[in-house]
């Protein structure tokens, strides 16, 4: 989830957000006689075709070996997982579709979440193919690129909470009260969403036939990372890999509770000092001060015998750069944090000559 600031001061802030491909998406659903919209159609088959959506549409990433990049950083075998081609531009839209889908299952005509951007935007859009009204919570004073985006779909925005984290449990009390389905990350639906998630791990073994030596993600709430690890987790027990590959987080710098967390080999994930973080349209999709699954993050981390690092602003810009110039390749600067903590990490360990993959989480035009 993107977070946003605590206790933010008066200016509003404008996070760096991915672009989608919703058009695109729309223009074929337009085309087909049926949607799963249409309520006067069974509840079954409007999960059919809701599913099929899924199936054409969501994941199936492209994982490509990064020849000119290994050249620059030094490794060998580096392959990118660009989770760009879902339509959002982002993965958000895995866990999106997977809970609207089990919202229209169970008959929900509502789903509320909070955002500051990227997974309001990928909810809303795929509540409005399955004709559910969606109810996205943004902190008062921050402001995204993709509010119109969201408003376009149908859902209502509501200005409520000083930060992400109030705006959750500001969404959370409605669903409760009002018997909404929550779409907020932790709570009764983790397990759908680190499923979701997880078929990021699936799709790598299906392209690699095995499990890398590490994967590298960018992390803000640890649940992208956690769903990664557990995808893997179960490939090798049920004896589908070799290993479990070490897990790498990265994010921005001294702004997020998972990497704070591992550098001080804390048992737990340990919540930072809002007060303290300062947001840039850089490092927005990273920061936050409370990692909402981020001891499920910090023990996949250790589990594996991964590692979690730093990256700058400047780190992060230029790493975004490189990936472009080098590979062809459109990424948010934030989604190259993961690269980052591998790369720094080279120096301090001798890794071996074997396959590494990084998870880029976005993209921009």
């Amino acid at each position: 989830m993107i977070n946003s600031e605590p206790m933010r001061s008066n200016m509003p802030m404008l996070g760096e957000d991915a672009s989608g491909t919703f058009l695109t998406v729309l223009d074929e659903i337009k085309q087909q006689k049926l949607s799963p919209a249409d309520t006067d159609l069974s509840l079954d088959l409007r999960v059919e075709m809701f599913e099929d959506i899924i199936a054409s549409e969501v994941g199936d990433t492209l994982l490509v070996r990064a020849r000119n990049i290994e050249r620059e950083i030094g490794l060998r075998q580096v392959f990118l997982k660009f989770e760009g081609g879902n339509p959002s531009g982002t993965q958000k839209d895995r866990i999106a579709f997977a809970q609207v889908h089990d919202a229209l299952r169970r008959d929900y005509d509502t789903i509320t979440l909070a955002t500051c951007g990227n997974y309001g935007s990928a909810v809303s859009f795929a509540a409005s193919l399955a004709g559910i009204k969606c109810r996205v919570f943004i902190p008062e004073c921050y402001r995204t690129k993709r509010e119109e985006e969201i408003r376009n779909f149908g859902a209502e925005i509501i200005r409520k909470g000083r930060d992400y984290e109030e705006s959750v449990q500001f969404s959370r009390k409605e669903a409760n009260d009002k018997k909404y389905y929550d779409s907020n990350p932790g709570g009764e639906n983790i397990g759908l969403q680190l499923k979701a998630y997880s078929q990021i791990a699936v799709e790598i073994f299906d392209e690699l036939r095995d499990a890398p030596y590490a994967v590298a993600i960018p992390v803000s709430n640890g649940t992208t990372l956690a769903g990664i690890h557990r995808g893997f987790l179960n490939l090798y027990r049920r004896g589908k890999t070799s290993r479990i590959p070490r897990i790498i987080a990265g994010s921005t710098s001294k702004k997020n509770p998972i990497v704070a967390s591992f550098l001080k080999q804390l048992p737990k994930c340990q919540d930072l000092n809002p007060e303290k973080l300062h947001e840039s349209p850089i490092n927005e999709p990273l920061i936050n001060w409370h990692s909402i699954d981020g001891d499920l993050a910090l023990n996949a981390i250790y589990s594996s015998k991964g590692w979690a690092g730093d990256a700058s602003d400047k780190s992060m810009k230029d790493f975004s750069k490189l990936i472009k110039e080098k590979e062809g390749i459109y990424t948010l600067p934030a989604s190259t944090a993961g690269l980052i903590a591998l790369h720094k990490h080279i120096p301090e360990e001798s890794l071996p000559g074997d396959r590494y993959v990084v998870v880029l989480t976005g993209r921009t035009v």
